[in-house]
């Protein structure tokens, strides 16, 4: 809930900016001089593509948030594998999208023979853990790519291992597949 809280004051606080900015460009309309009109004409493009940038991430925020809820929903029901979360000293943790016991990263049972994510003490996932994760992730999408849940932690992989670009254009992939799996 503390992440949707920071989402909606984010949310709220670019919502104001943009109207603030909406309202200088109609100011600058409003101006005699030529140049003023045109530059309250720009002024105003700012906010409409503000917007469609807050709804992008919004839109992109919602969906990998519903994926993960199907994925979490599978795992209880036992029907899917996933990755273990421990620490150095190689404790089990909570997977990092929630979940308790033996739950990997997106909510998911851990299977035997499964990859261990290991922590360091403040926290942050080791690298080469990561890496290891990644590699049999990447392995699982070759092997099927047309299984939007491959694709999935294929894209929590993409993060763990620090490479955000790729991770939201696997999320997206996975997104689309799941919305239409031809």
């Amino acid at each position: 809930m503390r992440a949707r809280a920071t989402v909606a004051v984010l949310v709220a606080a670019c919502l104001f900016y943009l109207g603030l900015i909406g309202w200088r460009g109609v100011v600058l309309l409003g101006d005699d001089r030529w140049a003023a009109r045109g530059l309250g004409a720009g002024v105003l493009l700012l906010p409409v593509v503000g917007l469609i940038v807050i709804a992008r991430e919004l839109r992109f925020g919602r969906e990998s948030g519903r994926l993960a809820g199907l994925l979490e929903a599978r795992a209880v029901a036992g029907t899917e594998i996933g990755i273990k979360i421990g620490t150095e000293e190689g404790g089990a943790q909570a997977g990092a999208m929630g979940g308790a016991g033996a739950m990997g990263g997106a909510g998911e049972p851990v299977e035997a023979g499964e990859p261990v994510l290991v922590r360091r003490p403040s926290g942050r996932i080791d690298r080469a853990s990561a890496d290891a994760v990644f590699a049999r992730r990447r392995a699982e999408v070759e092997a099927d790519p047309g299984d939007w849940r491959r694709w999935y932690r294929l894209a929590v992989s993409y993060g763990d291992a620090g490479d955000t670009r790729r991770g939201r254009a696997a999320m997206r992939h996975a997104i689309a597949l799941q919305r239409d799996p031809r």
